[in-house]
């Protein structure tokens, strides 16, 4: 008869977004581990899909019922800070609890102007779609505009782009300033493809002009010209949260957690991070969610190997390029290399639509298949090409 397994070890991940799912349920490929997820929301949130939500065309939420493996915990609380001298996290409610390790993944939000960069006028009236509450507002105050009424989104990346195609597609008229030019981080073919449907949708898109100042009915940009504006979008720029830098833990500029290769903080060897808020070496991956689930299982598998009393493997994981909605009908995939800089190669048009709609798919059909089948998790590997840091005693384990 086998004797029963009882957890010896408890890993807290914070964090319940692509990388800390991922995570959490990569972990279960040992019995005798007790896992504690803490989420701010009880509800999985989809954030490649809330540009969506704003124009009413998603929900951009999961259950975590059906998102998370048998006997994770799932806390809803937000963390206040991590104690990592005692292995403990205080909680925004009061309430603390231990761990043995802790997988940092808080994801990412948008981003405001402040100091020299300030643009007045955006923390008081611009919208924001980079959180689920924010996305939520912004389609309610859209729901009060007449259709007619027009619309400018900030911001010329991808989230501009997606959040520009959506509300054009529903008839609006919109307006994207880019600030500098339409999506950066394409191809010059891939932004020509952008460019095109952006045009078939009606978007005003303003290159090489920034937006200097936004009022509640308009938005003043760089060149001194006034736009009227019922409903401004900011989606320059995104941030993470700062609670390394309030637990007092080594942080880039950005406020990403500083880890070795094997995303294990450069202070503390029982904390390894995750996703958006991890900064490898200092060289942080792309925020997005193809790097996010990779790097969530890689961190499960550094916590792994250290309970087993081995030598984590150093993160390998490759990018394949990015796929950009343009209205439900269309879109561009742009290809990249395993470093994820482009290539002069795109999927355009409805197909393209189509590979779009099955990532997005995938990506939660990816995290439950994992909760059913722990370690099943793929990812493209050979894309990082760092040598791990050499260990010293500050990742000494007591």
């Amino acid at each position: 008869m086998t004797e029963p397994t009882f957890p010896s070890t408890h890993v807290v991940v914070v964090g319940g977004g692509y990388a800390g799912t991922v995570a959490a349920n990569h972990l279960r490929q040992r019995a005798d581990v007790a896992i504690t997820l803490i989420n701010p929301r009880p509800v999985f949130v989809e954030r490649i899909r809330l540009h969506q939500l704003v124009a009413d065309s998603s929900a951009a939420i999961a259950d975590y019922e059906s998102l998370l493996g048998e006997g994770i915990g799932l806390i809803v609380d937000a963390v206040d800070r991590i104690v990592p001298a005692d292995r403990r996290v205080v909680l925004g409610s009061g309430a603390e609890l231990d761990y043995d390790y802790l997988i940092y993944a808080v994801g990412s939000t948008g981003a405001l102007p402040t100091g020299s960069s300030a643009v007045p006028g955006v923390a008081e009236y611009a919208h924001s779609v980079a959180d689920l509450e924010s996305a939520q507002r912004l389609r309610y105050a859209l729901a009060d505009l007449p259709l007619a009424a027009p619309i400018t989104v900030v911001g010329g990346g991808l989230t501009g782009i997606e959040t520009a195609s959506e509300l054009a597609e529903l008839g609006r008229p919109v307006t994207l300033v880019c600030g500098g030019v339409l999506g950066p981080s394409l191809s010059g073919r891939g932004r020509r493809s952008v460019a095109k449907q952006l045009r078939g949708l009606e978007v005003n898109v303003l290159e090489s002009v920034s937006a200097a100042e936004v009022r509640w009915d308009a938005v003043v940009l760089s060149n001194g010209a006034v736009l009227p504006s019922a409903a401004t979008v900011w989606t320059a720029g995104f941030t993470v949260p700062d609670l390394a830098a309030r637990s007092g833990l080594s942080t880039d500029a950005a406020g990403r957690l500083l880890t070795d290769e094997t995303l294990t903080s450069i202070d503390d060897g029982r904390i390894v991070a995750a996703g958006d808020a991890a900064a490898p070496s200092g060289q942080p991956l792309r925020m997005s969610c193809q790097a996010a689930g990779p790097l969530g299982a890689q961190a499960a598998n550094t916590v792994l190997s250290r309970i087993a009393g081995e030598t984590p493997a150093p993160l390998n994981q490759a990018f394949t390029g990015q796929c950009i909605s343009l209205g439900r009908s269309h879109a561009t995939v742009q290809l990249a290399r395993k470093d994820d800089t482009p290539v002069e190669l795109y999927l355009g048009g409805r197909f393209a639509a189509s590979v779009k709609e099955a990532v997005c798919k995938g990506t939660l059909w990816a995290i439950r298949r994992e909760a059913a089948k722990p370690g099943s998790y793929f990812w493209f590997k050979g894309g990082r090409r760092l040598a791990p840091s050499p260990a010293d005693e500050r990742l000494a384990l007591p």
